[in-house]
């Protein structure tokens, strides 16, 4: 089950950042462009805001099946960067990143003008894509 989650997790991580590079690019032109906020722009920032959650759920659980997540969480972990990064920086930063996500899409969805309905997922989305790739295990990540 370990390596059908971990698997699982790679895989979607690659669907989730191009869903966000997506709707990054695709709101960042009509914000631009001063174009009215379509269906498309919020089903642009939709696939975004449920990949990520979908990635974290599988995150989750795996932190809690992985011998690298939860359990591996003692003093000896806080001084070797790997385990630390396994245990508590990706996991922690990660559910920052996402958190901002859904900060973004909700606060678009209620956002009045078409201006800001752009404006708050460029820069929620923006912020938590930068996140998530700071704390991507790059050295083991497949390719």
């Amino acid at each position: 089950m370990y390596n059908i989650l971990k698997h699982a997790h790679s895989g979607i991580a690659y669907l989730l950042l191009l869903a966000l590079v997506i709707a990054l690019v695709y709101n960042i032109i009509g914000w631009a462009g001063n174009k009215a906020f379509t269906k498309g722009n919020k089903i642009a920032a939709l696939i975004g805001f449920i990949s990520s959650h979908l990635q974290l759920l599988l995150g989750l659980i795996l932190y809690f099946v992985s011998p690298l997540g939860v359990s591996n969480l003692s003093g000896e972990t806080m001084s070797d960067s790997m385990s630390r990064l396994y245990a508590l920086e990706h996991p922690l930063t990660m559910i920052i990143a996402i958190v901002l996500i859904t900060i973004g899409y909700s606060k678009s969805k209620r956002a009045e003008d078409d201006k800001s309905k752009y404006k708050k997922i460029v820069l929620f989305y923006a912020i938590g894509l930068i996140l998530i790739l700071s704390r991507i295990p790059w050295s083991v990540w497949p390719a």
